[in-house]
């Protein structure tokens, strides 16, 4: 959906460019396209309608600021009904009852619940501080209970063993038995999935929210669904209190009708976010930043917030001191500049975050290719000599050989990474005087700016 949208919103900007006004026609205009781009991306029919009439009674009302043309001016009603259509601000989990506060997981087979009750219970640990139990009662798919265990041990949490012999109603009361006797602040029920809605699923889940009473019912939704997605979510609404909604895999997001259709149907807030497979990969839902990304405009808040997070600033200032005292920037320091943007979540993590206009000209770039690419230079890098990192002078036909030889890559890979660190050194150079802490404190202080 995103590219989509986005797109066609761009050329219709471009060809709005010189008209003076907000007329009938251009929004008439406009209207086609969102709603051929809304359809494309498999939001729910109901929703499409509801929503092009209420960006069509906001536009019709718009005044056009002088720095603003007409189609910027309705791109902006589109983005204001596109945050207020998937939820209002940011809808954190509430814990606010008696420890241990129950978390109960549903949704599909295939959703990805066992992995989000893992990536939830790693936020859990780090953004509020709790100590997290998880548990599967899944009993029916092989190694649904294995995979959580593994998933738990990654995210720094603690599992409560249950076996496919027993029956989800027992697991779930000696889960909550041991939370309580251990003191836990959260316990993660994840639930079995089927492949399709049937009425042994939901008489299953029904019994389990009655006797965990949890605080929050999530309601994890793959955001590639479409259409499906909707009558999942019908079933589920009928069947449970749902109090949330978690969308995953909204990075290989390609229609994405889910964000928008799910919220409308729930009528539950959309809580959190899949934005990568790894472990940490789980964002606090911001409408007003995913509209805005949607559209095309990128994620400059979460992008600062990466930075805030991963970005050692410690070491940023060790290499910035290194500079400032006359001492070169070597190929050590290339290394831990390409770690620094692994951490980032790699070249594509930070692509998706920056407005579309920037990232036009590097759309015709193969992002996984550039990140292997990456992955072989830090080979490259690892082959030499402590000696030849700090000085890269040495690395002659010879050496060269031996590297590439090490590295499992041709001669010319060597070629091509020493000419790529020395354009990164020149640009260093530069940034002797400071340049680069102050860069990396602007970034810093951008958060307090309210993006």
């Amino acid at each position: 959906m995103a590219s989509t949208l986005s797109d066609r919103l761009s050329r219709l900007v471009k060809t709005m460019r010189g008209q003076a006004r907000i007329t009938d026609s251009n929004v008439a205009d406009m209207l086609r396209e969102v709603r051929m781009a809304l359809l494309e991306a498999d939001v729910a029919l109901p929703v499409v309608r509801d929503f092009i009439a209420r960006v069509k009674e906001k536009a019709l009302g718009t005044e056009v600021v002088g720095s603003l043309n007409p189609g910027q001016a309705l791109v902006g009603v589109v983005h204001k009904e596109l945050a207020a259509t998937m939820g209002e601000g940011v809808s954190d989990i509430n814990l606010a009852t008696q420890p241990p506060a129950v978390i109960l997981m549903a949704g599909l087979q295939g959703a990805g619940k066992t992995t989000t009750t893992a990536k939830l219970a790693k936020h859990l640990i780090e953004k509020r501080k709790k100590k997290v139990l998880t548990v599967s009662a899944d009993v029916y798919r092989p190694a649904a209970i294995e995979q959580l265990k593994t998933v738990t041990r990654q995210a720094g949490a603690e599992w409560f063993p249950s076996t496919p012999d027993q029956k989800p109603h027992d697991i779930a009361l000696a889960a909550i038995d041991h939370a309580r006797r251990h003191y836990f602040d959260v316990l993660l029920v994840d639930t079995a999935g089927r492949l399709a809605i049937d009425e042994a699923l939901m008489a299953e889940i029904r019994d389990l929210h009655a006797t965990l009473k949890p605080i929050e019912t999530l309601f994890v939704v793959d955001a590639m669904q479409g259409q499906d997605a909707v009558n999942t979510a019908k079933a589920f609404k009928e069947a449970l209190p749902l109090t949330g909604i978690v969308l995953t895999k909204l990075d290989g997001d390609s229609r994405g009708g889910a964000a928008l259709s799910v919220r409308q149907i729930t009528g539950a807030p959309i809580k959190f976010a899949g934005v990568s497979e790894k472990i940490d990969g789980l964002e606090v839902f911001d409408a007003e930043r995913h509209a805005g990304r949607v559209l095309g405009m990128g994620d400059i808040v979460a992008l600062v917030e990466q930075v805030q997070q991963n970005v050692d600033l410690g070491a940023a200032q060790k290499l910035a001191d290194k500079l400032k005292s006359g001492d070169g920037f070597d190929l050590n320091d290339f290394l831990s500049q390409l770690g620094q943007m692994k951490k980032m979540g790699g070249l594509s993590g930070l692509m998706d975050k920056l407005p579309s206009q920037l990232t036009a000209k590097a759309g015709n770039v193969d992002m996984d290719k550039a990140e292997r690419d990456v992955k072989r230079m830090e080979g490259i890098i690892q082959s030499m000599t402590p000696l030849e990192r700090r000085k890269p002078e040495l690395l002659k036909a010879s050496r060269k050989r031996r590297v590439a030889a090490g590295a499992g890559v041709h001669v010319q890979e060597v070629n091509r990474l020493l000419n790529q660190f020395e354009q990164m050194q020149g640009m260093m150079k530069k940034m002797k005087g400071g340049g680069l802490m102050k860069m990396m404190k602007r970034m810093g202080g951008m958060k307090g700016l309210g993006g």
